[in-house]
């Protein structure tokens, strides 16, 4: 009997016919799948038979084999592909992977393409075997390396020739972590400018090479990371030594393993910073030396008004005394207005130190035995509770200077210490030979370079502040007491220095004492000047002579008239060049003249006399002024021939002058 139902055969070969087609559609999904993959892979596929020999290589997305660089690969082996040879080391360690039937990664090899360019690939397979463990042959990718390796090669060289830059920097460069701010790496310079070894630098963080006054700001400049690029202008930095140098820093953010990093180049400016400290020093010293010099001629014309006035005083002082001579209490008060003019006539004489205008009278003088002869003063002007130190150079060269100022100014450096000691102390008085070189001229702009003779006085005083120390050589300043100083101590010290083309210095500090640097110019092959003969009372008397007064201001004429009538001689006057010429010229007798210096007219006395000696070449001259000219004193000294009288002066001296000048005695 036929049955129409299908039988077990058949129905297992319909199950069997459905699982086939199930496989199919799988099997055409997972070589889609493949080919997908294949086309978008970095690499190419490539597989290879028990004899390693090339079956595919690179399955497209037409299923096709692609061909690569280096040609057609299928049936060669990939060292007959590149042409290799299997006894190099490399290709022999890679040929022993693939006969032990290792799995291999990213072995490297170079081959030609068709146009001979040159490809660096790298491959990686994994043996094939099938399910009895028979050996098939390898699968795997390769991947053209090429542009990678160049950027790699690039990247290294860039990196070596950023390491040679920072190594062989002259300047100092390090990185440090900016987490922990500690020293990663320095080059050598750091090395040799800051003392510590590499491995101590490595040991240290940034802050540990500042002072400690700077820590919080170099904490808070790390913490600032608003830039890839910071200009972190300057610092100061401390080596190992302890010394500080002053530095221009450039930072740079970067990366180092992972970690947020900066480079920082040094360049140290610690010259250039002392340069500038001392050019804004030498420009303060200049505007205080210009300072003074203004001060000066204003003191100085001062000065001169007043000598005007005391001229006429004390000579007015001197011929009531002369007429008054019976009457004691006319004799009292006429000897206080004495005393107080000539304390007048001191003040001038200090204000014309400061101010240069007095008349000096430099010689060689040996300035070891003038302050020893002075010792014994200064001991009883300063008291028995200061004691007092010469230390003299034995070899001291002679110096130029006139040896009654130089005593002067060295009893007020004497006198200023002594009243710096309140209590006692100790005095120093030394003598050195010093040449100034172009340095110190530089850094003190009203010295000037070369040999000097100096005088240093120093005390165990209280000091002076540096403000006090600013104006220490301004006439009338002075921090005593009122009535206790003129305040023209230390400025009479400056203008005798300068005037004899000297040069003087004060060091002090509060608490510490003080020292003056007197440098007085050294002699040099100076000529020998000759003894005054002395002149005795009796030769001042006039015998008659003529004697022609030049004086712009009428009581100081009228002043010199009557001492010289009254001394014997006969006097014509005039009140400027002008009408002394017309008298010169008219024939009158005249044995002297006798001018102002500085007067109005266009015709000052230096011009006056002139015009006078072309007219009466025998004729004398005698100047007088209220203070020193240019006009007849250059370097500190008057011109040879000329003969002074300064003002304000007592009638004895225009005697005694008068009558050495017609004697031909000066």
């Amino acid at each position: 009997m036929v049955s129409d139902s299908p039988s077990a055969i058949e129905l297992e070969l319909r199950r069997t016919l459905l699982r086939l087609e199930e496989l199919a559609r799988r099997a055409e999904a997972a070589e889609r799948r493949f080919l997908d993959f294949a086309a978008i892979a970095e690499g190419w596929l490539w597989e290879t038979d028990a004899e390693h020999r090339f079956i595919a290589f690179d399955y497209g997305r037409d299923g096709q084999i692609v061909q690569r660089p280096g040609g057609d690969f299928v049936g060669r082996t990939r060292w007959e592909v590149v042409g290799a040879d299997p006894a190099d080391p490399v290709w022999a360690a890679h040929i022993d992977d693939l006969q032990a039937r290792r799995e291999f990664r990213d072995f490297e090899y170079s081959v030609a393409d068709a146009n001979w360019e040159l490809h660096h690939i790298a491959i990686s397979g994994r043996p094939q075997f099938d399910s009895a463990g028979v050996f098939l042959g390898y699968r795997g990718i390769a991947t053209d390396v090429t542009a990678r390796k160049a950027a790699v090669l690039k990247q290294q060289e860039s990196e070596a020739g950023l390491r040679y830059l920072f190594e062989k920097n002259p300047n100092p460069m390090w990185i440090y972590d900016r987490e922990t701010l500690r020293f990663l790496a320095v080059n050598d310079a750091a090395i040799d400018r800051y003392g510590w070894a590499r491995a101590e630098f490595l040991a240290l963080t940034i802050a540990d090479i500042r002072p400690p006054e700077d820590v919080g700001r170099v904490q808070q400049a790390a913490r600032d990371r608003s830039s890839a690029y910071v200009r972190a202008g300057e610092w100061r930095h401390r080596t190992k030594d302890g010394s500080i140098l002053f530095v221009e820093i450039e930072s740079f953010s970067l990366d180092v393993g992972g970690r947020a990093a900066v480079l920082v180049a040094a360049r140290d400016i610690s010259e250039r910073k002392k340069a500038e400290a001392d050019l804004a020093a030498a420009e303060e010293k200049l505007r205080q030396a210009q300072k003074l010099e203004a001060v000066g001629q204003l003191t100085g014309g001062v000065a001169h008004d007043f000598n005007n006035l005391l001229t006429v005083i004390l000579g007015n002082v001197e011929i009531l005394g002369q007429q008054l001579a019976e009457n004691a209490s006319a004799q009292a008060l006429i000897d206080i207005l004495r005393r107080a003019a000539e304390r007048g006539s001191d003040l001038t004489h200090r204000l014309l130190a400061f101010a240069r205008r007095q008349a000096l009278d430099p010689k060689e003088v040996d300035v070891n035995g003038l302050v020893a002869r002075m010792h014994g003063l200064i001991r009883f002007t300063l008291g028995e509770d200061i004691d007092v130190t010469l230390v003299q150079d034995p070899d001291l060269w002679p110096a130029l200077v006139d040896p009654a100022q130089l005593e002067t100014a060295v009893l007020n450096l004497a006198i200023n210490a002594r009243d710096a000691m309140a209590r006692g102390g100790k005095l120093s008085i030394e003598t050195q030979n010093v040449t100034l070189d172009e340095g110190y001229r530089v850094r003190n702009p009203d010295a000037l370079a070369g040999d000097y003779v100096l005088v240093a006085v120093s005390d165990s005083g209280a000091g002076m502040s540096a403000d006090v120390l600013a104006r220490a050589f301004e006439p009338f300043f002075t921090t005593k007491e009122v009535g206790k100083g003129s305040g023209l101590g230390l400025s009479m010290v400056y203008g005798f220095a300068k005037q004899t083309g000297g040069h003087v210095k004060i060091y002090s500090e509060l608490g510490h004492g003080t020292i003056v640097r007197l440098y007085l110019p050294r002699a040099v092959a100076v000529a020998a000047v000759p003894a005054m003969p002395p002149v005795v009372a009796e030769d001042t008397a006039g015998r008659g002579e003529s004697v022609l007064v030049v004086e712009d201001d009428e009581m100081v004429r009228d002043t010199a008239i009557d001492h010289l009538v009254s001394l014997g001689y006969r006097v014509l006057h005039a009140a400027d060049g002008a009408s002394a010429l017309v008298i010169l010229k008219s024939g009158e007798p005249v044995d002297l003249l006798f001018t102002d210096i500085v007067m109005p007219g266009g015709m000052n006395g230096k011009e006056l006399a002139a015009h006078a000696l072309l007219l009466r070449p025998r004729l004398k001259v005698l100047f007088t002024s209220g203070y020193s000219e240019n006009t007849i004193i250059h370097q500190g000294r008057l011109d040879p021939g000329v003969n002074l009288l300064s003002k304000p002066y007592r009638r004895r001296d225009l005697a005694t002058k008068v009558r050495r000048v017609l004697a031909g005695q000066l």
